[in-house]
């Protein structure tokens, strides 16, 4: 597992959804040269001549990094004793709409919960990616996340702080890899009115293994941007949409109970 301060992986994805691989537009000539150079590793390892010149080339590359954000800012309807500070503490609740599926999550403590991803298809290779996320409220202004206004009253900071890549032989690991998410969620609240805001920032670094060495630049970067891409737009669509209709029905259940108490209280009074 590694650490990480803040954003998300090639071929990572909320939903588990992959990309075409005709949008890489490689030729056939160099993908099968890709394969045959991930089947026999020992063209790579072979002799320490070879093993010299691997270091070499890796030492010598600079990581590639890609980054996305994306913020929404939409309309939110609260009600007298269910507010949206009230239902973020809930967290077990938010991550649950957020990440439905049970079968792939596990929580590990009050904070954090652990989420086996979907297979990933990058080329000729699969990779099942384990992500352990945490979520976390602050208030008062105190220790608030960039961009968020400090008379906001409570924020949801979610953030990836260990990853694993799975399924992925040796040789065909990156000799650099980094990983993060960080995001924020919150009412701002102006005039009577509150509207939902929120922003998210991922991003990703790493060093193709030299057994890809053959993937254009260009190609790597269409590949990487549109990941990232996707991955964003998934989590705002989340948010603007499975987020939002289990807070209607955290609004719901608390009319109920406050109908339920007055009714019991006119009963007790008479």
């Amino acid at each position: 597992m590694g650490e990480v301060g803040a954003a998300a992986s090639l071929g990572f994805c909320i939903n588990g959804s992959g990309f075409g691989t005709g949008k890489l537009k490689l030729q056939q000539q160099q993908l099968v040269m890709l394969k045959n150079r991930a089947r026999c590793p020992m063209e790579l390892t072979g002799t320490r001549s070879r093993k010299l010149l691997v270091v070499k080339s890796e030492t010598g590359k600079k990581p590639s990094s890609y980054t996305s954000k994306i913020a929404t800012d939409i309309p939110l309807y609260e009600a007298p004793g269910a507010s949206f500070d009230q239902y973020l503490e809930d967290k077990p609740r938010v991550f649950k709409a957020i990440f439905p599926d049970k079968r792939r999550s596990q929580r590990l403590n009050e904070e954090e919960w652990r989420i086996q991803m979907l297979p990933i298809q990058f080329l000729f290779l699969k990779v099942w990616p384990q992500i352990d996320m945490r979520l976390r409220c602050r208030s008062m202004g105190k220790d608030y996340p960039a961009g968020v206004p400090h008379d906001v009253s409570k924020v949801l900071e979610l953030d990836i702080i260990r990853w694993e890549l799975q399924g992925l032989d040796n040789v065909l690991k990156p000799s650099h890899f980094s990983l993060g998410v960080r995001g924020a969620l919150y009412a701002e609240r102006r005039e009577a009115r509150s509207r939902l805001k929120g922003q998210l920032e991922m991003t990703i670094s790493f060093i193709l293994p030299p057994v890809l060495a053959l993937v254009p630049g260009d190609v790597l970067q269409s590949v990487a941007e549109s990941v990232l891409k996707r991955l964003v737009e998934n989590m705002k669509h989340k948010v603007n949409g499975s987020l939002l209709a289990d807070y209607g029905e955290f609004k719901s259940k608390a009319r109920s109970v406050r109908f339920d108490q007055e009714v019991q209280t006119k009963v007790k009074s008479t």
